[in-house]
């Protein structure tokens, strides 16, 4: 059996706000931890029906990388519903949530660099 590590380094602050996210997987063909500056991660815990979860981002990150990050995420979490389920119309459904997301946050960055 083959087994596969990823592993997250976070640095923080000394008000435990992360300052940089680098992360590296086994499986990779980088020689070097690569970088981020926000993650998701998630696990089923099947035995309580719940997701246990850890979002992190660091404080450089900007408002509009956030709306970037949420609708690539959105956007394949639809695809993985389809891999996962062959639920074509449900995923299409998140996948057009994610575009509605996806402009309404783009129309609100806009009202608000107006209005600033």
């Amino acid at each position: 059996m083959h087994k596969s590590t990823i592993s997250i380094d976070v640095v923080l602050d000394d008000k435990k706000i992360p300052d940089s996210i680098t992360w590296k997987a086994s499986d990779s063909s980088a020689d070097e931890a690569l970088a981020a500056k926000a993650m998701m991660l998630a696990f089923w815990d099947s035995g309580d029906k719940s997701a246990l979860r850890i979002d992190l981002w660091t404080k450089d990150l900007m408002v509009d990388e956030m709306g970037d990050f949420f609708y690539q995420t959105l956007s394949s979490m639809s695809s993985t519903l389809q891999r996962a389920t062959n639920y074509a119309d449900l995923a299409d459904d998140l996948k057009e949530f994610a575009k509605k997301f996806n402009e309404k946050f783009r129309a609100k960055q806009i009202a608000e660099n107006k209005a600033g």
